[in-house]
């Protein structure tokens, strides 16, 4: 069941008053997009467009890349509007928009008005509709690479739009004590709050030092990483490498480069890791069915992705 937003008054216009809607839009043709920063890189367009062409669909995925276009995320109302008059069925939202866009929304899902993130954006009858599926992408991702994994205590990196919908995932399966850290303190301590409402079985506490982060390290089984750093665009590590030890398994969201600098520096110390890849892939899934009513083939996609990665590597 959707609740309501809370939207900003904001002048744009009725989709439904256009020459092209969705509703007179053929059944079997999809335009949607991405809306980020940096997004040169990202493979979602070739998932989403090869998948909608194994479904049978007319379907095409657009970036809308607030750093080619020299926009921040200011121009977020605008790209909305011109996305509704352009005739799109919806948009995936990225960094640093997943918290910005709800003031912006007609409707949230349940899971995305309790993360405050939405990655997914529904055009439909006349609506903004905002949906999460960042949380149960990394979930899928986790369980698939990382099955055994211990839970029992885990640090996170980020408490920003993504780092919500991870934190969730992971206490959703069973985390027991988990601690946040964000550049913003005050960020970390407020997602620690909401979560330990949400999850009153498991601990959940924010860190706010560099000494604090050292210590839940030594003592933890696994580090979440949700930030942004080492992406192609902020290359490099989000935290001192020798905090990082062998008995740690690391978790990474980003997924461009597939081996970020984090992923290597564990790997080298024998580390069990996880790349962002397979919360690419299943995060696209689920948008995907959102957007079309459809199922799409999750193995299929994920195989498809793989493929993409290798014809990258190959081609460097």
């Amino acid at each position: 069941m959707s609740t309501q937003a809370n939207p900003q008054t904001t002048s744009r216009a009725n989709p439904q008053t256009n020459p092209q809607t969705n509703a007179q839009a053929s059944e079997k043709s999809f335009l949607v997009g991405l809306i980020g920063s940096g997004i040169g890189g990202s493979l979602s367009p070739a998932m989403h467009e090869e998948e909608g062409s194994k479904l049978g669909l007319h379907y095409v995925y657009r970036r809308i890349d607030l750093e080619a276009l020299k926009l921040d995320v200011t121009a977020l109302s605008d790209l909305l509007v011109a996305a509704e008059r352009m005739g799109y069925n919806g948009l995936n939202i990225t960094y640093p928009c997943k918290q910005a866009v709800i003031p912006l929304l007609d409707e949230l899902s349940d899971d995305a008005r309790a993360l405050g993130a939405v990655n997914t954006v529904l055009f439909k009858d006349g609506k903004r509709i905002g949906h999460n599926t960042d949380w149960s992408g990394f979930a899928r991702a986790f369980q698939r690479g990382l099955p055994d994994a211990s839970l029992a205590r885990v640090v996170q990196l980020g408490a920003g739009g993504a780092g919500a919908a991870v934190a969730h995932a992971a206490l959703t399966m069973g985390a027991q004590t988990l601690t946040l850290f964000d550049v913003d303190a005050a960020r970390a301590a407020s997602l620690a709050g909401e979560l330990q409402k949400r999850f009153p079985a498991s601990s959940v506490s924010a860190g706010d030092s560099l000494k604090s982060l050292d210590e839940s390290l030594a003592s933890a089984n696994g580090l979440i990483h949700a930030t942004p750093t080492g992406m192609a665009k902020l290359p490099g590590l989000p935290l001192p490498v020798e905090l990082l030890h062998r008995d740690l398994w690391v978790a990474d969201i980003v997924y461009f480069p597939i081996r970020t600098a984090l992923l290597q520096a564990a790997e080298a110390l024998g580390c069990r890791t996880l790349s962002g890849g397979g919360m690419a892939v299943y995060q696209a899934v689920d948008a995907m069915r959102i957007f079309t009513g459809l199922d799409p083939d999750a193995e299929r996609v994920y195989s498809h992705f793989q493929s993409l990665l290798q014809r990258e590597a190959s081609s460097t």
